[in-house]
C-alpha cells in the first residue's frame, strides 16, 4: 500500500494532507493572503530537523511568524515560540493544515476553543499558607505547607518546600526592593531540632508577609510557589503563539520588543509594536485570557470587543484594533511615553516591571490639589458615561488611567467583557453593601483618590483616620467611601460625587463629543452579563461574611477571658446541681416521715374503724385481715370533745442531721450476740 509523503508547509512544520476549511467567526482583513510554500523551502528543513514546537533556526521570532526587527531579536534571544503544531488540547490532525489554507491555520490556532471542562480561575482570590510540620531527611529538611484558596477549608492542598525553594522565591522578589523577613542561611548545625523549629517560625512569618501584601500576593512567582498545579502553564508562550498567528493575517504590524511583566495580571501579556509604513509610531499590543466573569456568548463577545475601536470619548483611551475569540482577546492601542497616572504618582518608567515600579517607591508624594480635582472630575465623568450606556467597567485603578497631557483617559474597557477580576476585588468582596458595579467603581475611585492625595495606597480598608490632606473637601470625599461607616451604609453614586464641593467647581475644557453606539441587542446581553457578575460577587460576599462570623465566634470562644468565664460558670453550675440534689433528697426524706405519721394525725372516720398499723414497725409483719362487714348502726351522737390536732411536722434539717449522725456513730461492737437453736437435724426417738 502506497502512502502519500507529507509536505512541508509555509509555517515551517510538517503538514498532513489538507483538512476541510474552518469558518472564521470574524472577518480579518488580509487573512486570505499567503505565500507559496516554495518561497522559503529552508523553513521546512529547519522545522523537520528540530521537531514540532521547537524554535526554527535563523531567528526564533521571525521564523515562527513574528516580523521583528534587529532590536527585538537581540532582546528576545532564548524565547520559545510555539507554532501551530503545539496548540494544547488539539488533536494531531487539527494541528496541521495545508500551506494554501491560511484562514484554516488562523482559525485553528487563534480561534481554537479551550479544552472541555476548563476552569476559569479567579487569580485575585487570596491564598493563605500555614506550615503544618517539618520532616528531616538525610541532608535537608522539608516543610509541609497547607495552602488554602479563599475562605473555604475544602479548597486547600498540601505542598512540600525546602529552604532552598524559599531562597529562590526570595531572589525572584528582590526586584521589588522590599525588605522581606526570610530567615538567614546556616551551613553548620542546620539539622538540629531547635534550629529547625526556630526556622519554621521565621518561614511562617515570611509567608504571612508575602500573602498579605496586595501586589506580591498577585505576582506569578508567588502563585507558582503556592499553587504549582494551577499555574504550570507558560502564558508568555501562549501569548506569543496567538500573536504570531495574528501577524500572519496582518502583515502590516511588526513587533519591536516584548514588554515583560509591566502589568500585574498573570494571564495578560504586552508587546511594543509599530506599523511598517509608520516606523516612528509606537503601539502596545495586549493579549488576555478569559476570566471567571465571562458571561457573554462567544458571538456577543466578539462583536462587543470589535465595537471598542469605534468608541470616541475625550476621557477614554483610543483603541486602534481589537479582536476576540472564545478563549482570549487581542487589543492594540497607541503607546504613551508618559505612562499611566500610577507612573506619575510613583515617578516610575512605564516599561519597567510592575514589582519594580510600585512595590517600594523611593519618594512618597501626592499630587497637587488642582491635579487631584481635575483628574478626579474627568474620571467621574467617564464613569457616568459608561453607566448611562449600560457598559460595565469595574476595573478602575491608577494603572488603568493613561495620561495624555493634562487629560486622564480610561484604559482596558475590554476587561469586563472578558470576565477578568478587578485589581481591588479582594477588598470590596469583604463588604456586602458594595454589591453593584457602580458601587465597585466608586469604591475603586476612593482607592485612586487616596493614592493621588497621599502618594501611596491605604494601609488597611476600612480607613480609621486620614492624614492631613491639601483640602478638607478631599477628606470629606474619602470619608464617604473608605470609612467603616461608609462600608456599612453603602457607596454613594457617581452623580452624588460630581455634586460634592471638591469636583463641582471644576471646568472641563475638552469639547469633543462622546460617541459610543451600543446596539439594543448587545445592550441587553451586557445587562444580563452585568447582573451575573453582581450575583457572583454577592455570593462570594455571603460566604466571606459567614466565614468572618464563624472566625469571630471561634476566637471569642478560645480567648483567655472567655475560658475564665466558662470555668466560673462551670463551678457555679456544679454547686447548684449539688444543692438541688441535696434538696431533692431532703424532700424525699420529708415525704417518708409525713407518711409515717399520717396514722396518728389523720382523724377517725368511724368509731368502729380499726387503727391502721404503723409503717415504722417491721415490714415483715403482715397487715391485719379486714373485719367482717357490720350491720348498719345508728348514727353516732354528735361529738362533744374537741377534734384532735395534727401532730407537728418534724424539722427536715433536724431529722436529716439525726439520721446522718446515727449512721456515722454506728459501731459494730454494740450489737448483741444471739444464740440460735438449730432444729434442722433429724430427731431419733
Amino acid at each position: 500500500m502506497l502512502h502519500r509523503a507529507p509536505r512541508t508547509g509555509d509555517l515551517g512544520i510538517t503538514c498532513a494532507p489538507p483538512v476541510p476549511r474552518l469558518r472564521f467567526p470574524l472577518p480579518i482583513p488580509g487573512m486570505l493572503r499567503f505565500r507559496p510554500a516554495t518561497s522559503r523551502p529552508e523553513r521546512g528543513a529547519g522545522a523537520a530537523a528540530h521537531g514540532a514546537g521547537a524554535a526554527p533556526p535563523g531567528g526564533r521570532w521571525r521564523e515562527a511568524g513574528l516580523p521583528v526587527g534587529a532590536k527585538a531579536r537581540r532582546r528576545c534571544r532564548g524565547a520559545t515560540v510555539l507554532t501551530a503544531a503545539a496548540v494544547p488540547g488539539a488533536a494531531p490532525e487539527s494541528r496541521l493544515a495545508a500551506p494554501d489554507s491560511r484562514s484554516s491555520l488562523l482559525a485553528m490556532a487563534f480561534m481554537e476553543k479551550p479544552p472541555a471542562g476548563k476552569v476559569l480561575l479567579d487569580d485575585t482570590v487570596p491564598l493563605t499558607a500555614q506550615i503544618e510540620a517539618s520532616q528531616s531527611l538525610h541532608s535537608h529538611t522539608e516543610y509541609i505547607i497547607r495552602v488554602q484558596r479563599g475562605v473555604s477549608a475544602e479548597n486547600s492542598w498540601q505542598i512540600v518546600r525546602r529552604y532552598s525553594d524559599f531562597d529562590l522565591l526570595n531572589n525572584s522578589l528582590q526586584i521589588s526592593t522590599l525588605s522581606l523577613p526570610l530567615p538567614p542561611k546556616k551551613l553548620i548545625g542546620n539539622m538540629e531540632r531547635e534550629f529547625i523549629a526556630e526556622r519554621q517560625k521565621g518561614l511562617q512569618a515570611y509567608l504571612d508577609v508575602i500573602t498579605t501584601h496586595h501586589i506580591l500576593s498577585n505576582c506569578e512567582v508567588v502563585k507558582k510557589f503556592l499553587d504549582p498545579n494551577s499555574y504550570s502553564v507558560n502564558y508568555t508562550e501562549i501569548a506569543l503563539q496567538h500573536v504570531s498567528m495574528f501577524f500572519r493575517s496582518e502583515p502590516k504590524w511588526e513587533v519591536v520588543e516584548p514588554l515583560k511583566d509591566i502589568g500585574w495580571r498573570i494571564r495578560k501579556k504586552y508587546f511594543l509594536m509599530k506599523i511598517k509604513n509608520q516606523p516612528k509610531e509606537r503601539l502596545v499590543l495586549s493579549w488576555a485570557d478569559l476570566g471567571p466573569d465571562k458571561y457573554l456568548s462567544d458571538k456577543d463577545l466578539q462583536y462587543a470587543v470589535k465595537l471598542l475601536s469605534s468608541c470616541s470619548h475625550p476621557y477614554i483611551y483610543k483603541v486602534t484594533f481589537a479582536i476576540a475569540n472564545d478563549s482570549s482577546a487581542l487589543v492594540i492601542r497607541p503607546f504613551s511615553e508618559k505612562g499611566t497616572l500610577k507612573d506619575l504618582i510613583y515617578k516610575a518608567k512605564p516599561k519597567d516591571p510592575f514589582l519594580k515600579k510600585y512595590c517600594n517607591p523611593k519618594k512618597i508624594q501626592g499630587l497637587e490639589l488642582q491635579q487631584i480635582k481635575t483628574y478626579g472630575r474627568q474620571i467621574l465623568e467617564v464613569l457616568k458615561f459608561l453607566h448611562e450606556k449600560g457598559f460595565p467597567y469595574g476595573h478602575l485603578h491608577s494603572a488603568n488611567v493613561m495620561l495624555d497631557g493634562d487629560t486622564c483617559k480610561l484604559l482596558d474597557l475590554e476587561n469586563s467583557l472578558l470576565g477578568l477580576p478587578s485589581f481591588y476585588r479582594s477588598y470590596f468582596s469583604q463588604f456586602r453593601k458594595i454589591n453593584t458595579l457602580e458601587g465597585v467603581d466608586v469604591h475603586c475611585f476612593g482607592h485612586l483618590l487616596f493614592e493621588m492625595t497621599y502618594g501611596r495606597p491605604p494601609d488597611t480598608i476600612p480607613v480609621e483616620s486620614f492624614p492631613p490632606a491639601p483640602s478638607v473637601f478631599v477628606v470629606s470625599v474619602l470619608e464617604c467611601i473608605l470609612t467603616c461607616e461608609a462600608m456599612k451604609n453603602g457607596m454613594p453614586t457617581v452623580s452624588r460625587l460630581l455634586q460634592m464641593p471638591l469636583f463641582s467647581d471644576v471646568l472641563l475644557t475638552n469639547s469633543e463629543k462622546p460617541q459610543f453606539k451600543v446596539p439594543t441587542k448587545l445592550k441587553e446581553a451586557l445587562k444580563i452579563s452585568k447582573e451575573c457578575i453582581e450575583k457572583r460577587l454577592t455570593e462570594e460576599q455571603k460566604l466571606f461574611h459567614q466565614h468572618r462570623r464563624l472566625t469571630r465566634a471561634q476566637s471569642h470562644h478560645g480567648s483567655e477571658e472567655e475560658k475564665k468565664k466558662r470555668k466560673i460558670l462551670a463551678r457555679k453550675k456544679s454547686k447548684r446541681s449539688a444543692y438541688e440534689s441535696g434538696e431533692e433528697h431532703s424532700a424525699k426524706y420529708s415525704n417518708s416521715n409525713n407518711s409515717a405519721g399520717s396514722g396518728a394525725s389523720s382523724p377517725l372516720t368511724s368509731p368502729s374503724s380499726p387503727t391502721p398499723p404503723s409503717t415504722s414497725g417491721a415490714s415483715s409483719i403482715p397487715p391485719a385481715p379486714p373485719p367482717p362487714p357490720l350491720s348498719p348502726a345508728a348514727p353516732p351522737p354528735p361529738r362533744t370533745e374537741a377534734p384532735m390536732q395534727p401532730s407537728p411536722q418534724p424539722d427536715v434539717s433536724t431529722s436529716r442531721g439525726a439520721l446522718l449522725s446515727s449512721i456515722q456513730n454506728f459501731q459494730k461492737g454494740t450489737l448483741k450476740k444471739t444464740q440460735t437453736c438449730d432444729y434442722s437435724a433429724p430427731r431419733i426417738s
